[in-house]
């Protein structure tokens, strides 16, 4: 009796020890295959570095070693986006918007060796995923990468419904929002917020949960990026529906999306 406590014990702690086993081989596993990354990049010796390092996490790489009209960049057959912005040239934020706003479903990261905090910033705000700074190591940009890749599919608009709420229509499917029938110019950052308010249903999102949501990381302190898109969402629908109110703010907490009458506007003072 005893010995057989004794195989059952065993038995138990190779069960647990191969169960754990094969939770590392799954956390080890590569993303699944036939993603495809492009890179624009000109550094060779980064390049060769990186390039292994991507096929080692299941990427299929393109590499492109000039700029491309920002038209020819949307058509890309590619889940993702790494480039260098100095080979942009001057005009690398609006392109780097641009591209943001052709195909809001691609992960961008920037890579290059130097830049200031406005052009970060700038960039980020125009729905760039990511920027590091070179020299860095091809692991964590290929983990950045992974993750920002990871985000965007568990956010993948084309797996919702269309969404309607008051005079707004939400075609996910298409990265498409119409309020009043007009078809509204919204930015990947604007019109993923605004699928991310009509999905709460009328509750109100803190300020926090909403960063997380839109950049995957916590917020810092003092962030003002939520409030700064919501002011540009709410011009944009004020413009095609100036009779109705659609984001409030719940002050100290954040925000709710709902179709309310806006207020009337101010009389001017008598002469």
């Amino acid at each position: 009796m005893e010995t057989a406590s004794y195989i059952d014990r065993g038995a138990r702690r190779r069960g647990r020890a191969g169960s754990a086993r094969d939770a590392a081989r799954e956390l080890a596993k590569p993303p699944v295959p036939g993603h495809r990354v492009a890179v624009l990049d000109t550094d060779s010796g980064f390049l060769v570095v990186l390039d292994r390092r991507l096929q080692g996490a299941g990427w299929e790489t393109e590499v492109l070693q000039r700029k491309l009209p920002v038209k020819r960049a949307a058509e890309l057959d590619a889940e993702a986006l790494i480039v260098d912005p100095a080979l942009l040239g001057e005009g690398r934020i609006r392109w780097l918007r641009d591209l943001c706003r052709l195909r809001p479903e691609i992960s961008v990261i920037a890579c290059t060796a130097s830049s200031t905090v406005a052009e970060r910033v700038s960039a980020l705000r125009a729905g760039l995923d990511d920027w590091l700074t070179k020299p860095c190591h091809p692991e964590e940009l290929v983990a950045r990468l992974d993750g920002a890749a990871l985000h965007r599919r568990r956010a993948a608009p084309g797996e919702s419904a269309p969404l309607a709420i008051g005079e707004i229509e939400i075609r996910p499917d298409q990265f498409q929002a119409f309020v009043a029938g007009n078809s509204l110019d919204l930015t990947r950052r604007e019109f993923q917020l605004l699928g991310l308010l009509a999905q709460a249903g009328g509750e109100v999102l803190p300020r926090e949960r909403i960063y997380e949501s839109l950049w995957g990381y916590e917020m810092v302190r003092n962030d003002r990026s939520v409030d700064v898109f919501v002011h540009k969402l709410r011009r944009k629908l004020e413009r095609h529906s100036p009779n109705l109110a659609y984001v409030h703010t719940v002050f100290g907490i954040g925000y709710r999306l709902a179709p309310a009458p806006a207020p009337a506007g101010i009389e001017p003072l008598a002469a």
